[in-house]
């Protein structure tokens, strides 16, 4: 079996021969896993490589720390292979989050920075070794207080709302604190925090680099109107993910942003964070989901807007495809746009896409779909009995995202 390149062993300080961390076979190819196969579901696919290379690159890149999103892919493996890539700090929002982390890399660094937790969540986190919490009003700053007994060694980091977002999807509505709450809320945490943050987020799939620049600056205005000392800066996450009809500037162009938002705002010396998760894990995981019915340009899939295709089923977003033929009787070069359906009962359950697939594809042919390492995977349900059962770990990348 082909092993990884140089640079990427030198981020994975372990990679087993056969079973990969968190337990799964590793295949070197799609093809081979295809051909091993014996469930009648489809199946997820986790490219370590990918996982790693996109480790390498904000640990690189990004102007502070990287703190794992852990809810766009809470895969064992996945959390593995970022951690040997060289992540040390994990996004948690539960217990179960919690305890996943610290059961796989005890030694990690833990931010609880949901906003609004429950109060057993807040004790819990706390007696776990957890100094970091988000916040975004006063009744929830006092459950922190109250629930961790007025501890003396607490960082707390105030999530401001931002005026307006560009993102593909906005996430203002449901957190975040006003301009006119902010300075009050600053002054408050600043009396019983032992480090005191401010953080933000720009929304997800941001394509607009200067929307950290402007939000920075928000963020610096409201700090000094509260007349406060602040010890960090949670960029949050946002990075985009070059999804097909997506075409997203380089990751390095918003890790410049930053850095001249940090800069021209006065944010030198101060801690700055980053909680990326869609743009790290997305290029590391595919779905493969096999054709069960062909009605001229529209296919009957084994997964779906259930499974692991919810964006594409509720938003309209694409994704990359590329079909694996079941017989090698298939042979057209020939692509033409289909909709897709998935195995459930409700007629909600559809993609229009359109995703572009051979024309002479037919039952039994596997769809695969890229840049799903991220929230597809971790988002899936049961409904209908339909589920993904196994991953596995493939070392070829059938196409980059």
């Amino acid at each position: 079996m082909t092993q990884l390149s140089e640079s990427v062993l030198a981020r994975l300080s372990v990679l087993p021969s056969e079973n990969f961390d968190g337990g799964l076979p590793i295949f070197q190819t799609v093809k081979d896993a295809l051909a091993a196969n014996t469930s009648d579901s489809a199946f997820a696919v986790l490219y370590p490589q990918s996982i790693a290379d996109m480790a390498g690159r904000f640990l690189d890149g990004f102007p502070g720390k990287t703190v794992y999103a852990v809810k766009a892919n809470p895969h064992p493996a996945v959390l593995s292979t970022l951690w040997s890539a060289g992540i040390r700090a994990f996004d948690v929002a539960s217990i179960a989050e919690i305890d996943l982390i610290q059961s796989l890399c005890p030694d990690a660094e833990l931010y609880l920075m949901n906003p609004v937790k429950s109060r057993q969540t807040i004790r819990h986190g706390y007696d776990a070794g957890i100094r970091h919490f988000a916040f975004d009003c006063t009744d929830e700053l006092q459950k922190i207080v109250d629930e961790t007994s007025g501890a003396r060694d607490l960082n707390l980091h105030l999530r401001i709302a931002l005026p307006s977002s560009t993102a593909r999807l906005p996430l203002m509505e449901k957190f975040g604190a006003d301009a006119d709450e902010a300075v009050d809320l600053l002054r408050a945490a600043r009396s019983v925090a032992a480090r005191l943050g401010a953080a933000f987020h720009v929304g997800s799939q941001c394509h607009e680099p200067d929307s950290f620049v402007r939000a920075i600056a928000h963020v610096r205005e409201l700090i000094d109107a509260a007349d406060v000392q602040v010890d960090s800066l949670d960029c949050g996450g946002g990075f985009p993910v070059d999804y097909p009809g997506m075409a997203p500037p380089d990751l390095k162009h918003f890790f410049s942003a930053i850095f001249s938002g940090l800069t021209s705002s006065g944010f030198d010396g101060v801690t700055v964070l980053g909680e990326p998760g869609r743009a790290l894990c997305a290029p590391g995981g595919s779905t493969l989901a096999r054709v069960e019915l062909r009605k001229g340009d529209t296919l009957y899939i084994n997964d779906g807007a259930y499974g692991t295709l919810f964006d594409a089923g509720t938003f309209g977003w694409r994704f990359p495809v590329v079909c694996h033929r079941s017989t090698p009787g298939g042979k057209s070069d020939t692509l033409k746009p289909y909709r897709l359906f998935g195995p459930t009962c409700d007629s909600l359950d559809r993609m229009d896409g359109p995703f572009d697939l051979p024309a002479d594809i037919q039952e039994g042919d596997w769809i695969e779909f890229g840049c799903l390492g991220a929230y597809g995977q971790a988002m899936q349900t049961r409904f209908n009995g339909f589920e993904i059962r196994q991953t596995v770990a493939v070392l070829t990348p059938s196409f980059g995202c």
